[in-house]
């Protein structure tokens, strides 16, 4: 029994080692679940090679064909066809999205009366007609013959009839009318203008403010053509040249998003302000006209000699007029008579939404955007980024259907409706989802016109990616080269010295509200990039590509004469793709705030060079603002030095996701909603809008220049406001670079 019982227990113990062997040895040591090799995952540099060999040239052109085979105006049938195209290609099997949606707004917006065509002529004391302006652009294809090209128009422009004789502001700005009004009493007068220098909306603005009644905008040869004005052999479509009828539309508003719905999202139940209410659109009837009948009229004005700045491409001498036409013009004594009979309504518009899940942080947003809409045709503007945009999405979502890829963060896609009515379908998201987005969102990517033309790549953005943008460029060969990249392409175009990096490409800085990254930018402080690539500007003094906003803006145009072969479409495609990559899957955010650092104190270099002695006088001291510049250096550098002493493999995804979140909340600390209450939906004090035209701080730029001019101690007092402001922002800014209190 007991020999049994000695067995049992060494038979036992036996198997028991057993056991504990193949445990030991069965079991992987330090075994993990399999998200945390997935929290730890960087961006794939062989799958960012993948990309940017399957972005196709072919692809983009066929894109753009069907884009662009109707005129598509916001919310026209043409848009309609244009919503279920990308509709169906985010909804696609094999290459579309996770979802694609459509989502609605019910906007405010303004047309001409098909019934009834604006009209712009010159009568007789009589009333008989003695000239009148051409309703539509010549047509030279098939395209412009389409009966849904609208007439050209000033969008915004109110419903009236204005007649008095004619003068010339050259561009519309209170300095011209000013200038022009100690020669001629402007109060019943009607102006032409020419495109350039000031917002469409606010030239009409300014000419009421002096007593004008009716408006007239153009676009002078030498500003568009380089002074080439003949269809013969010069202009489209024999070049890329403006036609003489050409006529750029656009809309003549001061204020992005809907116009009755301020600060709200334009839902169908919304609360509205009336019409009568909206400020920052035109006072008096507008009308814009081709550069043809613009030197019908411009020449033969009568009065002073315009100034040589004011002298245009037109074979005569420019004067300010009689006001009214020279005694031996066949206009004698007429007046220049201009009824407009624009209708406006509140109408659907869709957004076209989709979404590619993130696989780690789906709660983090990468967001990439291009409106969808176009006056006509649209080739360049917009549908050459919607193209290239439709591109990116179609080799990127087939990866995630071939399960061979998913980002760590989520990618959001926006084909915006009714951007040229003012950044409208980017605006009413913004304002709708406005703290999810202020809190979940990374980067936005913007790529309006994606080619202007074929020379190098243009990029605007916040300084903090100006180091993902030279990333991506430099994997990118240039078009029309074996093996020079975008980047050694672009610094032997556009370059400046850093006094950190030496010679580099120059990035632009996104001021103003120039397309859909404004909102954006301005009203929710998130990080932006604006690209495309463009024409070299030694070579033209071209203010755009010359058919912007016209007739002439089709599919021919582009293939012929912007970009054949489009291989700079496919240029931008690659490198906007793989920036878009990097924001979604790189472990660390690729922003970098030294070069932040390095633009602010640009800015106050150059606000200590014009202000400070004048600000001394008036007690005003700019050492705080020196100070928070020197504090927001050294938070940069500090964080850069955790950064980079940080193993970010083995690091604990708190502390990973602690850096991301300083990094993609600093530029919300520069928002201030109180700092430029007379400018809508600018709120981000280092990048508002400025009228001074000095590249530093917008509030204490056209502060002081107020100051300035009136010599008012209230004006001085606002100057200080405004030192205050961006003083107390950058301090922000650096506290949020800083480690946790």
């Amino acid at each position: 029994m007991i020999k049994e019982a000695v067995i049992g227990t060494l038979c036992g113990a036996v198997v028991l080692t057993i056991g504990i062997l193949i445990g030991h040895f069965g079991i992987k040591k330090n075994s993990a679940p399999s998200w945390v090799s997935d929290v730890a995952k960087d961006v794939d540099e062989a799958l960012i090679q993948q990309f940017l060999s399957e972005v196709d040239t072919t692809q983009i052109q066929g894109n753009l064909r069907e884009l662009t085979k109707v005129p598509h105006m916001a919310t026209s049938p043409g848009d309609e066809e244009t919503v279920q195209f990308v509709l169906k290609r985010w909804q696609d099997p094999e290459t579309g999205l996770d979802k694609a949606w459509r989502q609605e707004y019910k906007i405010y917006l303004s047309f001409p009366n098909p019934d009834k065509p604006n009209s712009v002529t010159v009568v007789n004391p009589s009333d008989s007609v003695l000239f009148t302006v051409k309703e539509r652009e010549v047509p030279y294809t098939d395209d412009q013959k389409d009966p849904q090209v609208v007439q050209p128009y000033a969008a915004y422009s109110p419903l009236g009839k204005a007649q008095g004789k004619l003068v010339f502001a050259n561009q519309g700005k209170p300095s011209d009318f000013h200038l022009l009004n100690q020669t001629i009493d402007l109060r019943g007068t009607i102006a032409i203008t020419r495109y350039g220098g000031e917002g469409r909306g606010q030239k009409a603005i300014n000419a009421a403010a002096y007593g004008v009644i009716g408006l007239l905008v153009y676009t002078d040869p030498l500003d568009m053509n380089d002074g080439l004005m003949s269809d013969t052999n010069e202009t489209y479509p024999h070049s890329w040249y403006l036609p003489p009828t050409g006529v750029e539309r656009g809309a003549y508003s001061r204020d992005f998003g809907d116009l009755l719905t301020p600060h709200l999202a334009a839902k169908e139940e919304t609360y509205r302000i009336q019409p009568e209410e909206i400020t920052g659109i035109p006072p008096i009837p507008t009308q814009p006209i081709g550069f043809e009948d613009a030197s019908k009229l411009i020449c033969e004005l009568a009065g002073e000699e315009a100034p040589k700045k004011w002298q245009g491409g037109f074979n005569c001498t420019y004067n300010f007029g009689g006001p009214g036409f020279k005694p031996t013009s066949p206009f004698n004594n007429s007046d220049v008579k201009l009824e407009i009979f624009n209708e406006a309504k509140i109408i659907n518009s869709s957004n076209v939404m989709g979404i590619i899940r993130g696989s780690v942080e789906p709660d983090r947003y990468v967001i990439y955007g291009n409106h969808r809409d176009s006056w006509v045709h649209g080739a360049i503007d917009p549908s050459s980024g919607t193209s290239v945009m439709l591109e990116i999405t179609r080799v990127l979502g087939r990866m995630v259907k071939q399960g061979k890829w998913r980002p760590r963060r989520s990618i959001i896609f926006g084909s915006w409706g009714a951007e040229e009515f003012g950044l409208i379908g980017s605006a009413e998201y913004t304002e709708e989802y406005f703290t999810k987005l202020s809190e979940r969102t990374v980067g936005y990517i913007n790529v309006d016109i994606s080619v202007f033309a074929n020379a190098t790549l243009r990029a605007s953005a916040m300084p903090s990616m100006q180091s993902v943008i030279f990333k991506a460029a430099q994997q990118v060969i240039a078009p029309g080269y074996d093996s020079t990249s975008v980047y050694d392409n672009w610094i032997r175009y556009t370059n400046r010295t850093s006094p950190t990096h030496g010679l580099i490409p120059r990035v632009g800085y996104l001021n103003g509200a120039g397309s859909d990254y404004a909102a954006f930018v301005h009203y929710l402080g998130i990080a932006s990039i604006d690209m495309s690539y463009t024409y070299d500007r030694s070579k033209t003094n071209a203010r755009i590509y010359p058919a912007y906003h016209t007739a002439y803006d089709t599919f021919d145009y582009a293939s012929k004469f912007i970009d054949p072969g489009f291989v700079s479409h496919q240029a931008v495609g690659r490198t906007a793709g793989n920036i878009l990559i990097r924001l979604a899957d790189s472990l660390l955010l690729p922003f970098n705030c030294n070069d932040y650092a390095e633009s602010l104190e640009d800015y106050l270099n150059t606000a200590v060079t014009l202000y400070q002695t004048q600000l001394q006088a008036n007690s005003i001291s700019m050492e705080p603002l020196k100070q928070a510049v020197a504090n927001f250096r050294r938070a940069a550098e500090q964080l850069h030095k955790v950064i980079q002493s940080t193993d970010l493999a083995n690091e604990t995804p708190l502390k990973i996701r602690k850096i991301n979140d300083q990094l993609m909340l600093m530029d919300r600390a520069f928002l201030n909603p109180l700092a430029f209450p007379n400018d809508y939906g600018f709120r981000h004090v280092i990048w508002a809008s400025s009228s001074s035209g000095n590249s530093t701080f917008p509030g204490i730029a056209d502060a002081f220049a107020q100051a300035e001019s009136s010599g008012l101690v209230t004006d001085w007092r606002k100057v200080h406001y405004h030192l205050s402001v961006v003083t107390q922002a950058i301090e922000g800014a650096a506290d949020m670079l800083n480690d946790v209190i």
